[in-house]
């Protein structure tokens, strides 16, 4: 795109000079040409590092501009703010990593926008500066029933609450920092249309990236190319916290080639999240299971994922609450614990992929999981399971598959198992160990073993 430099006023062409330091020169160019003709805040009385508070002045501001069809040009300084409303078409640019508004506190939040559409803000710093945030907003930036929201290149900090809240949004959260939330990073309830991508989320007290519901329904959004670090659970408890990307009862979610590390509890954890696909994620250090599918989902492809150290690389969960239907292919599991952040719970810690109902498991390489390599159902909750052509290496029991009453149909076939310390292919009654090696499972019409390598 050619840009005819002439037609800018100075202060566009600076700005745009300064937005090329933070992207691309392509990028930088598209928002030069968005900011031809726009405002500075100066001309409207809204002054950077002024001592006293500006929110009468950022808010006639913002208006102003919006009134006049103009982006509003924020130059770098700080700006004591609070209780923002963003109307129909409102464009804020600042200087990234230069601009920023801070928190004044006073109960309510830094900014709010609801029932709007077409807001972008680009390249300013939200610092919430740890003060309470109000009863009723769960946020330090909270937008409501916003449709195609643009939030890019902005850094969200010392949230008392929750960074960011999306509730009914569509549009895109992209190249934005957020760090120091009090509960999670980021939330989204009920998106219409929502990309989060290429974001980095660190040092949060209770999740990361949620992407949630308040009643289950297709949700489609993408969560793909982010950085979610050091999670933690501040509210304890068994895997409701601590997540770095966390689906609840949204339907038709694709989480891919995000990096998540040092979590609490899971890298990625998908509660009632039907047609799910986990792809191409790394997870690093989880402190419990490291890729979750768990209760009411019916559909998840879960593959090509990496997990170096968890109590547990992936679990498909919760048949007898309805989940059921995934694939779990092409992943790398090891450095798999038995040490927990609880006392052990129904199967425990220490298992490379555990699944239980309508279940294909093909082409998993685990090393390194001290229980079981595959667990195949638990109790009677097994249904339709295929287990083919994984590799299953110096873990404590290949492969361990339920043969309690009732359990139904299982295949085994075509596995390498070596160094199994406990055994390559046994039965189990929950976590007792009730058969010998299975070579052909002649005594269990359910099962069907057969073409396995088992090796020293």
């Amino acid at each position: 795109m050619t840009l005819n430099l002439a037609n800018l006023n100075r202060r566009a062409f600076l700005a745009g000079t300064a937005l090329c330091l933070s992207g691309t020169v392509a990028s930088a160019q598209m928002k030069v040409a968005d900011l031809r003709g726009s405002i500075d805040s100066a001309d409207l009385g809204l002054v950077p590092n002024a001592a006293n508070d500006q929110t009468t002045q950022f808010q006639n501001a913002v208006n102003r501009a919006v009134e006049r069809g103009r982006a509003l040009f924020l130059p770098a300084g700080t700006y004591p703010v609070a209780n923002l409303r963003l109307p129909s078409g409102t464009l804020i640019v600042g200087v990234p990593g230069r601009t920023r508004l801070v928190y004044q506190g006073g109960g309510g939040q830094l900014i709010r926008a609801e029932g709007v559409s077409n807001v972008g803000l680009t390249g300013i710093t939200f610092d919430g500066a740890n003060r309470s945030i109000g009863d009723f907003t769960e946020g330090l930036l909270h937008f409501i029933g916003v449709r195609n929201l643009s939030l890019d290149n902005c850094q969200i900090a010392g949230s008392a609450k929750t960074g960011l809240v999306l509730d009914r949004c569509s549009g895109r959260v992209e190249n934005c920092l957020i760090s120091g939330s009090a509960e999670a990073g980021m939330r989204s309830n009920e998106a219409d249309g929502l990309a989060i991508t290429g974001n980095t989320v660190t040092d949060c007290a209770n999740g990361g990236i949620w992407v949630h519901r308040w009643r289950e329904g297709e949700d489609g959004t993408i969560v793909s190319g982010n950085r979610v670090e050091r999670i933690g659970a501040r509210y304890g408890g068994t895997g409701q916290f601590g997540n770095g990307i966390n689906v609840f009862r949204a339907h038709g979610v694709i989480v891919s080639n995000n990096r998540v590390a040092d979590c609490a509890f899971s890298a990625i954890r998908s509660n009632s999240g039907s047609n799910v696909q986990i792809l191409g994620n790394s997870c690093m250090r989880s402190g419990e299971t490291a890729i979750y599918s768990e209760f009411g989902f019916q559909g998840a492809v879960i593959s090509n994922n990496i997990v170096d150290g968890a109590t547990t690389g992936i679990s498909i969960a919760n048949f007898m609450n309805g989940g059921r239907m995934a694939v779990c292919s092409g992943n790398l599991i090891r450095n798999i614990s038995e040490d927990g952040p609880y006392p052990p719970e129904v199967a425990g810690f220490g298992i490379g992929i555990a699944a239980e109902a309508d279940t294909a498991l093909t082409g998993n390489v685990i090393e390194g999981a001290p229980k079981f390599g595959l667990l195949l159902g638990w109790g009677p909750y097994m249904r339709n399971i295929a287990a083919s052509q994984n590799v299953l290496r110096e873990c404590g029991t290949g492969i361990a598959v339920t043969v309690v009453d009732g359990a139904g149909p299982a295949i085994i076939t075509n596995n390498i198992v070596q160094g199994a310390k406990s055994g390559a292919i046994n039965g189990f009654r929950w976590l007792e160990k009730a058969t010998g090696e299975l070579n052909n499972a002649s005594d269990f019409a359910n099962l069907t073993v057969q073409g396995n390598q088992v090796m020293a």
